[in-house]
């Protein structure tokens, strides 16, 4: 595989739901975009209108594997890094949790070491995961979180917090130039239906007549954000001149319960299906919600789609997939309350 020459930025995990708005975002901002994806738990119909773009290219590798050598070819001139890779969702981070922990920790260190060899500034992804149950409401990035450190979801959390150590290390250490976002519950086009978040549990649940699950009795809140603001947010945080030092929420401040969120989906579908409530998953967070003052002072950033529009559009684009003949299924049998 040859690479272009000419500065390249590079997305790990770009063929996943926000990996792959992130890297659309770019190439219409006019830049060359390599996307390293393994698409274990991604689609590549994500990547559909993207691959013919001539300065899209795409491989297909894991991360935790040694970096394919085209990427490490001196040539070969990479300016950014975003790090999106890892599973998101409890039901698909749960399911391989050595490889969740692989991914955050030694991924993150080939990519970071990647950046230091190209001289690239260098974004982790991060997750609101590191705060865990907040006892602190809403979250502000100084909180340190109140997190089980041996639970079924430890293998991301802590995956993260490790990731986040490293990464500020590289930077401590004058090896990268590093940003690190804390990303909050996110929703939109390009949503696995099957992957456990609560939007395209409940949006397919309705669509295709199944019962709306909710877990426990719906009173914990999610603050949702749609992927266009995160996108937006992702690269006014690369971009900006802020010390690299301090992470950064990227969410939407409104609060909603779980049940609030499937009232709004039933109206917008017009399902009549009932409503079925199953236990709450554990260390499922009580509330979560992310104060966003930091982002919106030193980014000049905020969201702008209120859920209401932002949902009808989601729905509108699963239905077309089902009209397209794509099964819709929904997960029923695991939490359907993930983080981003």
């Amino acid at each position: 595989m040859t690479l272009r020459q000419s500065d390249s930025i590079l997305v790990a995990g770009g063929a996943g739901f926000i990996g792959s708005h992130l890297c659309r975002a770019l190439l219409d901002q006019g830049h060359s975009v390599i996307c390293i994806d393994n698409l274990l738990t991604s689609r590549r119909d994500n990547l559909y209108e993207l691959e013919p773009h001539p300065h899209f290219t795409f491989i297909e590798a894991d991360i935790v594997d040694p970096l394919p050598a085209a990427l490490l070819a001196p040539e070969v001139k990479i300016s950014r890094i975003y790090n999106m890779a890892c599973a998101a969702s409890p039901p698909l981070y749960q399911a391989d949790p050595e490889h969740t922990m692989l991914t955050n920790v030694v991924g993150s260190d080939r990519l970071l070491r990647l950046a230091e060899m190209k001289g690239a500034r260098f974004l982790l992804s991060s997750t609101s995961e590191v705060y865990g149950d907040p006892e602190q409401h809403p979250q502000r990035e100084d909180y340190r979180g109140w997190v089980s450190c041996t639970g079924p979801r430890a293998c991301y959390d802590e995956g993260k917090r490790a990731a986040e150590a490293m990464t500020f290390d590289f930077a401590r250490l004058g090896r990268a130039d590093v940003r690190v976002a804390r990303i909050f519950n996110t929703y939109g086009p390009n949503m696995d239906p099957n992957d456990g978040r609560v939007v395209s549990n409940l949006i397919c649940q309705a669509l295709t007549g199944q019962d709306i699950t909710i877990y426990g009795d719906g009173s914990q809140t999610r603050s949702f954000c749609h992927v266009s603001d995160m996108v937006a947010g992702l690269i006014a945080l690369m971009e900006s001149d802020m010390d690299g030092m301090l992470p950064v929420n990227l969410g939407n401040p409104e609060e909603y319960s779980v049940s609030e969120l499937a009232d709004q989906v039933v109206a917008l579908i017009g399902t009549r299906a009932k409503v079925v409530h199953r236990p709450l998953p554990e260390d499922d967070p009580r509330r979560r919600r992310p104060d966003i003052s930091f982002a919106r002072e030193h980014l000049g950033w905020a969201p702008t789609v209120p859920l209401s529009q932002g949902l009808q559009q989601t729905c509108a684009w699963f239905l077309s997939e089902l009209e397209a003949g794509r099964a819709l299924h929904g997960n029923n049998d695991n939490c359907s309350i993930a983080a981003e």
